[in-house]
């Protein structure tokens, strides 16, 4: 059954606060450690199952990978590690690759296949050791009991039916809370220190999973963002196919900019200047939603897919800040504009190395749109640079540390 979008229930019987928000069991899912099966261990990267919630009305399966230092024999068992939650978007599974590179960085990872499938084995390179990405290759396997596939209906068309088991959103959230739950529940893990991220798809969902999941340290949404009814977004003819009654329904439940204001977990939003599919002025929208701590880093053109989703150093840096006790990225504040120049104040515990200017001209499809840099000065923890020019109608400010970590300004709109 649909519930109201903010709803809780007075269990008088227990006098405990039973906590739903949308279709989501918040107390089950972060209280509750779901029920796993090891698949394999035999590996440096181990694969398991765990439950996940009902599907038209049978039990559920995910199909997960696991790795941690120890599990790459580069640690002793006993120690204990930091954890992160890995989200694939559409068309990826679970990604051992992506698993790896975490587990390298010294984390306990886990990235679970939200298309109620599992891919293939995973192979290593000989020369390097490292698994050979997983995602694209072989042939993925439908899991006997798995849940919705990652397709468009299950996404929209499920708003449409009264229950709410059928909505591949509402099971990619609740999966991915009870793998953090699963997570937190391993000895090597320190429950208190996990952190999620998420591309494409994965990115929406770490939008929604960090506005449920208070138990997080840190959220890194990459690409993806919530306001998809609007703008230029390729979601938007989907939820327009929708009458009016199920499409005001799905934005209350399902688009994260309906659920970010009530975000608590430190945020850190990356993306392109030119994404097609999570358009610059809905990710500012989800950006300026968080009411909390939040910060950005805005590519020019920055490609679209999951290795260049998970290779920017500045997502390390930020969950290490909140995890490790990592040095924290630069923190600059908003651009103020005084006659000919932009000057950006900024807090940075690592030395500033580089700002420039960002902007385009150009009208017309945001995804199509040319951009220009222009070279800042830095001097200390101030960044000076010229006036974007009159024409100029979306314009940021880029900072550089000397780690060659890069932020940016919230972005301007042209009024």
């Amino acid at each position: 059954m649909r519930f109201a979008f903010f709803s809780t229930v007075l269990c008088l019987a227990t006098s405990l606060h039973a906590e739903k928000v949308g279709p989501w069991d918040l107390d089950a899912l972060k209280s509750n450690v779901p029920a796993m099966k090891w698949v394999r261990q035999d590996q440096p990267i181990h694969s398991l199952t765990y439950t996940g919630e009902k599907y038209q009305g049978k039990d559920t399966e995910v199909f997960a990978f696991y790795a941690s230092p120890v599990t790459l024999g580069e640690a002793k068992p006993g120690a204990k590690f930091p954890g992160v939650v890995l989200i694939h978007g559409g068309g990826g599974t679970a990604f051992a690759d992506w698993v790896h590179l975490w587990a390298k960085r010294g984390y306990a990872a886990i990235a679970m296949d939200l298309n109620g499938s599992r891919p293939p084995e995973v192979e290593f390179d000989p020369k390097t050791g490292m698994a050979i990405g997983n995602g694209h290759r072989g042939e993925r396997k439908r899991l006997a009991n798995g849940g919705p596939p990652h397709g468009h209906p299950e996404k929209f068309d499920c708003i449409l039916t009264p229950d709410t088991s059928d909505d591949w959103p509402f099971h990619a959230a609740a999966s991915v809370m009870r793998a953090h739950s699963l997570l937190r529940s391993f000895s090597e893990v320190d429950a208190e220190h996990t952190a999620v991220t998420g591309i494409s798809w994965g990115g929406y969902t770490t939008c929604l999973v960090a506005s449920l999941d208070d138990r997080f340290k840190a959220a890194v949404p990459v690409y993806g963002c919530g306001f998809l009814h609007e703008g230029e977004s390729v979601q938007k003819p989907s939820i327009d196919k929708l009458d009016p009654e199920h499409r005001a329904l799905w934005v209350k439940e399902y688009d994260p900019g309906s659920l970010l204001p009530r975000c608590r977990v430190p945020m850190l939003f990356v993306n392109g200047t030119n994404d097609v599919h999570y358009v610059l002025d809905s990710y500012m929208k989800s950006y300026n939603a968080v009411p909390g701590e939040k910060h950005i880093r805005i590519q020019v053109k920055m490609p679209h897919g999951h290795p260049p989703g998970w290779a920017p150093k500045e997502i390390g840096i930020f969950i290490d800040s909140k995890c490790r006790g990592g040095d924290p990225l630069p923190n600059p504040a908003a651009p103020v504009v005084s006659g000919d120049k932009v000057t950006v104040s900024c807090e940075s515990k690592v030395p500033l190395k580089k700002a420039e200017l960002n902007y385009t001209t150009d009208t017309g499809l945001r995804s199509k749109r040319e951009w220009k840099s222009i070279p800042a000065t830095v001097q200390g923890g101030t960044i000076t640079a010229p006036k974007p020019p009159a024409e100029a109608n979306t314009w940021y400010i880029g900072v550089t540390d000397e780690r060659d970590a890069m932020v940016s300004t919230v972005v301007e709109f042209a009024k």
